[in-house]
């Protein structure tokens, strides 16, 4: 979501200049590459890049594509075989043993719904969200469709494609949103085939800091770093200060009681737990395993979430074992932290490892891929 935001910047400063840009997007991955699909990356017709698609090996090639793109104002697919660690084609030797296919797409501000208007829809909302976008490897000098339709959380499709397509791509982008997992297809048909790289896309994490202290610092600012959006909450005016905390979106003094009145909540929100204040703390956490969170992280010493636990639990506020399970205390992963700028990457660490279904180990332990190759599989669909 960080590099939607910058990339959004980049346009809009493009567009008071009347500067020619395109979007190149990475669409599909056979194998390993640095960057995943989804990647996305803004080109001007200066030349100034903003985002990326790779490690920084393509960027150069692309650049020129994307040139010519804004040349002659035609979408175009572009392959890139980095499985041959000897080919000397682009002028690096890339060895991510990958074929990835990049979309390279001009941008027309006029069009009330050209790619990067669906992208601002998408930040803007904070909501859940699929975009399509149609190309073909098989025709890779003809028309690229390109990034065609948008569903939004309401059900709504804005945007429109091939009137052949437009019912099964519609039909497979409320699969993705059902799934909420980004698909692949191609459709074959006797005039030729075209792929879908059908995206799903979440709202940036929604990181609720509850403690003002010094502490809370390196964690507001990294988090920011990630594209997240951080709240800080407290109930000393003294603490709680937007002037202490220039990163964050919201700044807010409340009473423990009353804060999850004034602060909005979805699936991507999560809290950490670190006011320093034992009472604070205590009623923050009984108010938060009441309600659908996904993560709670508490700062301190095992002993004192037992504490909490079990003063709840004499008090009628029995845990289950769910409710137990999205606890983190003490909050973040095992790296030897100490100082309070650790302490904030062990954090924001294990948030990351629990939104994303990982277990926060070292990569060199992992057998086999680290992203399954069954996430980039295209279903082949026959359609007329």
């Amino acid at each position: 979501m960080k590099e939607f935001q910058t990339i959004l910047k980049a346009y809009e400063q493009s567009t008071r200049e009347k500067k020619r840009v395109a979007l190149a997007t990475l669409v599909h991955v056979d194998g390993s590459s640095y960057r995943r699909p989804g990647a996305r990356m803004l080109v001007t017709e200066e030349g100034q890049l903003t985002g990326a698609i790779s490690g920084g090996c393509l960027e150069g090639d692309a650049l020129q594509k994307a040139m010519l793109v804004m040349a002659q104002q035609q979408s175009r697919i572009v392959t890139y075989d980095t499985t041959d660690e000897d080919d000397d084609t682009l002028g690096v030797g890339l060895g991510c043993n990958g074929i990835i296919q990049v979309l390279m797409e001009p941008i027309n501000p006029a069009d009330p719904l050209n790619q990067l208007v669906f992208l601002e829809k998408v930040v803007s909302k904070r909501q859940k969200a699929v975009l399509v976008t149609l190309f073909s490897m098989d025709n890779k000098k003809g028309p690229q469709p390109g990034t065609c339709l948008m569903l939004d959380e309401a059900g709504e499709f804005q945007g429109k494609a091939d009137p052949a397509l437009e019912s099964i791509l519609k039909e497979d982008a409320r699969e993705a949103f059902r799934n909420q997992k980004s698909l692949f297809k191609q459709y074959i048909s006797a005039g030729g085939s075209h792929t879908a790289f059908i995206e799903f896309i979440q709202p940036a994490v929604s990181l609720v800091i509850v403690g003002a202290g010094n502490d809370a610092m390196p964690l507001v600012d990294m988090a920011d770093l990630l594209g997240w959006d951080v709240r800080v909450i407290d109930g000393r005016s003294s603490h709680a200060k937007p002037e202490r905390f220039e990163r964050a979106c919201q700044v807010l003094v409340s009473k423990p009681e009353a804060v999850l009145e004034q602060i909005p909540i979805d699936r991507q929100t999560v809290f950490v737990l670190m006011t320093h204040n034992y009472n604070y703390d205590k009623a923050m956490l009984k108010a938060l395993v009441q309600k659908d969170i996904f993560y709670i992280g508490s700062l301190g010493p095992k002993k004192k979430l037992d504490r909490m636990l079990g003063e709840l639990a004499q008090e009628g506020l029995v845990l289950t074992d769910a409710q137990r399970a999205i606890i983190h205390g003490p909050v973040g992963l095992d790296i030897g932290a100490e100082t309070s700028e650790e302490i904030a990457l062990s954090i924001l660490a294990e948030i990351k490892a629990v939104l994303s279904g990982k277990e926060g180990q070292s990569l060199k332990h992992i057998d086999g891929e680290i992203h399954a190759r069954e996430e980039t599989r295209i279903e082949q669909k026959k359609i007329g």
